[in-house]
Formats: C-alpha cells, structure tokens, sequence
C-alpha cells in the first residue's frame, strides 16, 4: 500500500501565508534608541539577531549628542607625526579619486575646495580622551575586539566611495548629516574598480538610503557594501573592530609553534614497501607528511591561549610603548600611591586577560603575565589606578603592576603639570 502523503491543495494555501509570517517576524532594521541607548534594545537582543548578521539604524543612539571633537581639531591631530590619517578627494566629473596620507601641513586646509573631500584619521581614542570615552557605551562587546574609533572630516559631498569593510563597525553621526546608502541584499557584488588606488565598488545598488543626524548611529556586519556621503560638512565617527584574516593568524600561530617544535620530531617510513615507482609522491608517503605535520601541532590550549593574548593585544598596535625615563623606585611609587598619586595607563596600551590552569595571565602588548584572576580582571579594566585600587591587588598583582610602569605602560599622576601622558602637539 502506497503510505506517501500527497499535499492536498488546502495544505498549498496554508503554506504561503507562514511563508509571509515568517519574513514578517524578521527584527527591524531601523529603531529608535531614545528609551534604550545605544542600541535601542537589550544588548543580548542585539548580539542575537543583529551581531555579524544585519545591519542595524538606531536613531537617537546617543540623544542629544555633541561632538567632543571639532573639525579644526581632527585636522590638527592630521598634521602631527605619528598620526595615521588620510586625504581622499573626488573629482564629480572624472569620476577619478585621489588619496593622499599624513602627516599634512597646517597651510594645506585653508585652501581646500568646500566640497567633495575626506579626511579621515584613525586611532583618535588614542589621541583624545574625550572621544576614548565613547568606548564606555560599547562594553556589551569584548574590550579586544575593539580596535579603534575613526574620525571622518567630510566636506559637503565628500565621501570614500562606495565600498565593503571585513569587520563589524559602529558609525556614529556626531556633527552635520551624511546620507547612508547599503546594500543589504542576500548576495551584492562586491567587485572592486581596477582603476583607482582605493578598493571602491566597481556595481553598487542600494537597498537602503538614510540621512543621519547627530546622535544616530548604524552597525554595519561585515561584507555589507555602503557608501557615505556628505550632507554638509559634518563627522562621523566609526568604532571599527579588530578581525584578524586568517593567514595572519596562521602566520603568527605558525611562528609560535615553530619557535618550540621539537628537532628530533622528522618525516619517518619505518613502514616503507618497495614503490611501484620511485619518483612517485604517493598515497602513502602523503600520509606520512601529514603524520609529521600533526606530530608537531600545539595541543596545549594554555600555551595557545597565552599565544593568542600576546597576538591580540599587538594586533594593528597604534604605535611602541616605551618607557618615559623618570620611573621612581617602588618604595617611591608605593609612598606617592598613599597620598593621592595616581597610575595612568598609556593610551596605546592594550590589556586583556583569561584564566588558565595557573590562575590567570593579563596580556598587555604583547607581553603575558601570571597572576591570579582578580588581580588581572581588575589591571585590565582599571585605566587609573590609585592607592585603593593598589591596596586591592596581590603581591603578584602588584608586581605585574610595577613591571608594566616600568616598562611604560602607565605614568605617574601627582600634581606635577607635567606628569602624565601628553596631548598631541604639547612640548
């Protein structure tokens, strides 16, 4: 007897209307985050449906937003050496694009055109701790996959040109209106125009087109093609992630590997059988390699975890941390700590931490720490540490702690004007 069950034409009926409930339940792509900023829902809510999966508008973000930084200031801190930053302008007419990088002469932006240029500087929460602060409102995400927060300076119609970033990324209005326009579509061309020196988008469509104003925000998933263009001359300021391509983690993991494999470790055939060939690379002999290969692979999850700290926290590094050459002896520090002084950690300082079988280890450039997990907890979130803050660590904590002032990592604050970390362009 024939059991297969045969769809009655009711059965086809019913199925098209919970194929339209179905996209109908699909999360929103435009909120307003008024009531709940800076997403306009829980955090979980936005990692679960939005997080390297949809874009996301959030008006009023950030409410009533006022810009920490002006545009005179982003072109100042574009003229300092050591400062990453970048020129692109567009010729409408030859629909030809240019782009110059940093440092730039102070003479040089008075007599720009007022239309169709950018000017963009990376790492300016390095530079100025005004805008560093903005990154309190993103601790939803892990501190180390944050990279840094560019500021773009766009003249009226300025832009970068249609284009597609490989990381999450947050773009806050924060002075003036850009017109945002994305693809969002289940498959958008992504190749790249073979004639100008950035990588632009040689077929973009929109899907979606916005004007943002400041206070407004949209999260961009990685691989999601848009194009940003000036209203009037306004700022933008993007929370980029850290994403690293696989071939640098090879690259790096590689290195590690290699720096303890074991010499005695070789390609070995104890079983070899007479070849039907002897210049054949066969089955066999590719198993071997393989063997050899695994034989040498790190299984340790320890030491990978402690390879992965060190390489996370020197991942696109905005420049070396040295030592300032005025550290006080420890009993000194420890005295100045008692009455008020304050240990400030170096702006390109970056910390992480993770537990292991020993404790912890804190990660702070590269370098990897042993102690126990509340001490590193506590280093990696505390910019400032003061006595109470001290008092709190463990011997071992405070000793990491020293360590990493001496190294330059943190500077003292007392009421010297000139202790801490300086401002670009201060002497």
């Amino acid at each position: 007897m024939n059991t297969r069950k045969h769809k009655t034409p009711a059965a086809k009926k019913t199925a098209a209307p919970a194929a339209k409930s179905a996209r109908a339940a699909a999360p929103p792509i435009e909120v307003d985050g008024a009531r709940l900023p800076p997403l306009g829902m829980d955090p979980a809510l936005f990692l679960r449906d939005y997080w390297q999966k949809r874009p996301l508008l959030v008006r009023n973000a950030f409410p009533g937003y006022e810009t920490p930084l002006m545009p005179e200031d982003l072109a100042g801190l574009a003229c300092e050496e050591g400062v990453l930053a970048r020129l692109i302008r567009h010729d409408r007419a030859s629909d030809a694009w240019s782009v110059r990088h940093g440092p730039f002469a102070e003479e040089e932006f008075p007599g720009l055109p007022d239309h169709d240029w950018t000017l963009l500087v990376q790492d300016v929460d390095k530079w100025d701790p005004d805008v560093a602060a903005l990154l309190e409102q993103f601790r939803f995400l892990p501190r180390w996959r944050i990279d840094d927060v560019m500021v773009s300076f766009a003249a009226t119609g300025g832009s970068v040109g249609a284009h597609v970033d490989q990381y999450d990324v947050f773009l806050l209005q924060a002075h003036g209106h850009r017109r945002w326009q994305i693809d969002a579509g289940d498959r958008p061309p992504l190749g790249f125009r073979d004639d100008v020196e950035l990588k632009l988008l040689r077929e973009f469509v929109p899907t979606h087109d916005w004007v943002l104003a400041p206070g407004d925000m949209l999260y961009l998933p990685p691989g999601v093609p848009h194009h940003g263009i000036a209203e009037d001359p306004c700022l933008t300021f993007s929370v980029g992630m850290r994403a690293p391509a696989a071939s640098e983690l090879i690259g790096d993991w590689l290195d590690e590997v290699l720096s303890g494999a074991d010499e005695s470790i070789r390609y070995h055939d104890e079983d070899l059988a007479v070849p039907a060939d002897p210049n054949e690379i066969d089955a066999e002999a590719m198993g071997r390699v393989v063997q050899a290969l695994n034989a040498i692979r790190m299984n340790d999850p320890d030491r990978l975890g402690d390879w992965f700290g060190r390489f996370i926290t020197t991942y696109r590094a905005a420049g070396e941390v040295m030592p300032r050459g005025d550290e006080r002896p420890r009993i000194e520090l420890e005295w100045d700590l008692t009455q008020g002084a304050a240990l400030q950690r170096h702006p390109w300082s970056r910390l992480a931490w993770r537990r292991n079988r020993r404790g912890a280890s804190l990660f702070c450039q590269g370098q990897a720490l042993a102690m126990p997990a509340a001490d590193a907890r506590l280093l990696a979130d505390a910019r400032l540490l003061d006595g109470t803050v001290w008092s709190a660590l463990s011997a071992a904590g405070r000793d990491a702690a020293y360590a990493l002032y001496q190294a330059g990592h943190y500077a003292l604050l007392a009421d010297d004007p000139d202790a801490g970390y300086d401002e670009p362009g201060d002497e």
